[in-house]
């Protein structure tokens, strides 16, 4: 009989509707297939996999009929689709379920950046707004220049806000897109170099890593900020922090990193930059939906169906 394997961090709820669902086994990490014997391993049809773990070709190998990995989340960089293809194994994803509440944090770290409210709430909270007085002038984000890096679900809806905000939009694609009015540049340093505020939403993956590179950031310049709700691989991390270190730039809001969540210690030394824990659609509702298209992407492969979401 073919089982349904669950490798990740499920929460208590997601374990729960997995087994009621298909019967999952869970195990925290893909180095415990290892430790499965070979008639256990080739019970495994479909994977629901959850992390940042690398799920790739040795993995795939150890169990040999398997047909489905169901991610739990829109990026799928940590599963070598490549691999699981030449194995005529499916990949699929969870889009468009969490392009709200992601859009929503970028805007959100940009107020947050701009008008420096966890100072401002530092300054309220310590009594200083009643004994010293007015918290010092911030900076307008209203009818600014904004660049969306990567104008895809989550870009564009990032965009839509951002235009209620009376911001003019430019982005850059591989190719043009229909917008209203919005401007295309064809290379990233051209967009740095017109915007105040960038915003990378683009996928990860080998592709993309440290898409937004030294050159991008110093086109910022003085008064650039740098919003990420993508991975802390598309960013050249290094070049961002000497950047916020000397100045170059104004500032960042990051909801990603690289390892995290073990992130450079010198993030936490900077003023200038709003940090979050990876919690772009960390709402309880979206997380939610999220993992009930990851399953119902396995029932259908189970049942001979159409993949809701496919990648691959």
């Amino acid at each position: 009989m073919y089982q349904t394997l669950a490798i990740g961090p499920f929460t208590e709820t997601e374990q729960e509707a997995l087994r009621a669902e298909f019967g999952a086994t869970f195990m925290a990490t893909p180095a415990g297939l290892s430790e499965l014997d070979e008639s256990a391993r080739g019970a495994v049809r479909a994977v629901a996999y959850k992390g940042g773990k690398s799920f790739g070709a040795a993995e795939m190998d150890l169990l040999p009929n398997l047909g489905v990995v169901s991610n739990f989340g829109v990026g799928y960089d940590a599963i070598d689709v490549s691999a699981a293809t030449k194995r005529a194994i499916k990949v699929t994803n969870t889009p468009d379920v969490l392009n709200d509440d992601v859009a929503d944090l970028a805007v959100a770290m940009m107020l947050m950046q701009g008008r420096e409210m966890l100072q401002a709430s530092a300054w309220a909270h310590s009594g200083q707004w009643a004994n010293t007085g007015e918290y010092r002038l911030n900076r307008k984000v209203s009818g600014g220049t904004v660049g969306i890096v990567g104008l895809g679900r989550i870009g564009r809806e990032i965009a839509n806000r951002l235009a209620a905000f009376k911001m003019n939009i430019h982005y850059y694609s591989r190719q043009e897109k229909e917008t209203p009015g919005w401007e295309w540049h064809a290379d990233p340093v051209s967009l740095a170099h017109a915007v105040d505020y960038l915003v990378i939403a683009l996928v990860g993956g080998k592709e993309t890593e440290n898409f937004v590179s030294r050159e991008v950031i110093d086109a910022l310049g003085p008064r650039g900020v740098v919003v990420n709700i993508s991975r802390g691989t598309t960013v050249d991390e290094e070049a961002l922090l000497q950047a916020l270190e000397t100045g170059r730039i104004a500032g960042a809001g990051l909801d990603v990193f690289r390892n995290e969540p073990k992130i450079d210690p010198r993030f936490y030394a900077l003023p200038n930059v709003v940090i979050q824990p990876h919690q772009g659609s960390g709402t309880v509702e979206t997380r939610a939906a999220m993992a009930a298209l990851q399953r119902r992407n396995i029932t259908a492969f189970l049942a001979g169906n159409a993949l809701e979401t496919p990648v691959n």
